[in-house]
């Protein structure tokens, strides 16, 4: 299998992972806008790209496509889960399968307001989210909402400008200042999250490992346990029924009151997702059998042990200068 990683990044082990499971049976392409990147050491091939928003990305990456014959592609940040989406069918027209969401539900997961009122009209338990400080303020006064309550951006990524918020007026102040901040009720009960592979030819969700988160940094959780619920997969898969994905998601989560509620989805591989392949749920295997195999795989939903622990920590990539300049191509 060819498989190609965009904006590749820090996301080392996740490589070394594909790398476990296949072996030679893989090929791993990636790209990155810097030579700096620390994740292209653990690749077979590497690509210096232009930045996801320049015209000629999107040529430069199916130019990549064709020259290395690749097979699968997948993006490693959330700006670019909507650009591939928008681009499926020349990927398609080369026979790349696209591990990403369809145009709808790549949007809707880019725009955490637009997922909440999607969620609400679904059915689906979530988190009550306001757009604008003056509808939130409408609720406050009607003591339908309370401090504190939890602030982050419409479409932002990696927890930046997320916080905590105590007050009428610096959430005004807050507001003002960044009219992108969307307003949300602050969640007090357990927050943890599910790692999902969504099989690329049923649509339907084939892993679930779900984790209690025990420490977040920004970008996510750093410690993590795993456990099992069948309330949670199913949860999970009613809420899976009203999107259409295509391979790998993380699904944010809290656990209030007997609850489960969906916060947001990633698209794309999380950040944690190295505790479920630690705990034996191997999506690298499960991409393979689609793509490569080009069959649906056999559903292996909580196939894995509970109190299972991931503690991550931070390596480091050791290189001449003149090495990591070389190493990346130019199409």
């Amino acid at each position: 299998m060819n498989i190609l990683f965009t904006s590749v990044g820090r996301r080392c082990e996740l490589l070394k992972d594909f790398r476990q499971t296949l072996g030679d049976d893989i090929k791993i392409v990636v790209t990155d806008n810097s030579p700096y990147a620390p994740a292209p050491a653990f690749a077979d091939v590497v690509y210096g790209v232009p930045l996801i928003n320049d015209i000629t990305y999107i040529p430069t990456i199916l130019e990549i496509c064709k020259a290395e014959k690749i097979d699968a592609i997948t993006t490693l940040i959330d700006p670019e889960i909507s650009i591939l989406a928008d681009h499926r069918a020349e990927f398609d027209a080369l026979g790349v399968e696209v591990l990403a969401p369809y145009k709808e539900t790549a949007d809707l997961c880019f725009d955490k307001y637009e997922m909440f009122k999607y969620l609400k009209e679904k059915g689906v338990p979530t988190v009550l989210t306001y757009g604008t400080f003056a509808d939130f303020k409408e609720s406050y006064d009607r003591n339908e909402i309370k401090f504190p309550v939890f602030v982050k951006p419409r479409t932002g990524s990696g927890s930046v400008g997320a916080r905590k918020v105590e007050s009428l007026e610096l959430l005004e102040e807050l507001t003002a200042r960044d009219p992108s901040l969307i307003i949300q009720e602050f969640m007090d009960g357990k927050d943890m999250d599910a790692d999902v592979y969504v099989d690329t030819f049923t649509h339907e969700p084939v892993a679930i490992f779900s984790k209690k988160k025990i420490s977040t940094t920004i970008g996510g959780a750093n410690k993590t346990i795993s456990f099992k619920d069948e309330a949670l997969f199913d949860f999970v898969k009613n809420a899976m029924k009203h999107f259409k994905f295509n391979g790998p998601l993380d699904m944010d989560l809290f656990f209030k009151d007997g609850q489960y509620y969906l916060s947001e989805i990633n698209p794309r591989f999380g950040g944690a997702y190295l505790h479920a392949y630690g705990a034996g749920v191997d999506f690298p295997k499960l991409i393979y059998t689609n793509v490569v195999e080009k069959k649906a795989n056999t559903p292996i939903i909580g196939e894995y042990e509970e109190d299972v622990c991931m503690l991550m920590y931070d390596s480091v990539v050791i290189e001449k200068l003149a090495d990591l300049e070389g190493r990346m191509k130019k199409v």
